[in-house]
């Protein structure tokens, strides 16, 4: 079924979700800290944000009352995990692009497979074009548009329609890769000693209740 668009944070917080799903399974789904510590990272992320608890929290209710976020109990705090693929009908592979383009910007197919590298593995480019068409044409609601071209550039770049119709006439910076970007982010670094933190935490009080 269609959805009514969708603001920019709840968008960032989807992307981040399907991110973490399929880059680092073992730290989803995640807890609010980590989901925020997800939404302000510098690099892979256009534009970059700074978003608090409680805008993510108020921004989480709205998604779980269109089924897109699943909220679940884990540990010493709540959870959260996406529900893109069966609202939207759609498999793993283009749920990758829409984390993409969600999470970056406007992108060519080859600047798509890069992003998608570890979301993803696409064969080549031509794979990942066949699978933009069928998102257009194949899904539930068209979920991509292919841009003009722009001033020097050869080839198209592709955006998402989750937020509403694209205006096309608008040039879009793609984000910017820092020397850090093919290592961990610090921000996704961060993300991660706040689980091993709770884990922790759980544990001591484990431990302390076996000593009782």
């Amino acid at each position: 079924m269609p959805i009514p668009p969708l603001p920019a944070l709840e968008l960032r917080i989807l992307g981040v979700l399907v991110e973490k799903q399929l880059a680092t399974p073992d730290y989803y789904p995640l807890t609010l800290n980590a989901l925020v510590a997800g939404c302000n990272q510098k690099t892979s992320r256009n534009p970059v944000m700074n978003v608090t608890e409680r805008e993510a929290q108020v921004a989480l209710d709205e998604l779980r009352s269109r089924t897109l976020v699943i909220e679940s109990s884990g540990g010493r705090a709540m959870r959260y995990e996406h529900n893109v693929n069966k609202v939207l009908g759609i498999g793993e592979a283009m749920v990758a692009i829409l984390a993409a383009l969600m999470l970056r910007g406007p992108l060519t197919a080859a600047e798509l497979r890069g992003a998608c590298e570890r979301l993803y593995r696409f064969a080549d480019v031509s794979s990942v074009e066949a699978y933009l068409e069928d998102m257009i044409t194949r899904a539930a609601m068209p979920l991509v548009v292919k841009l003009p071209k722009q001033p020097g550039s050869r080839e198209h770049r592709w955006a998402h329609l989750l937020a509403g119709p694209v205006d096309t006439t608008i040039v879009v910076t793609p984000a910017a890769e820092g020397p850090a970007a093919a290592s961990e982010d610090v921000a996704e670094l961060r993300a991660e000693v706040a689980e091993l933190r709770e884990e922790l935490a759980a544990l001591r009080t484990l431990v302390e209740t076996m000593r009782g």
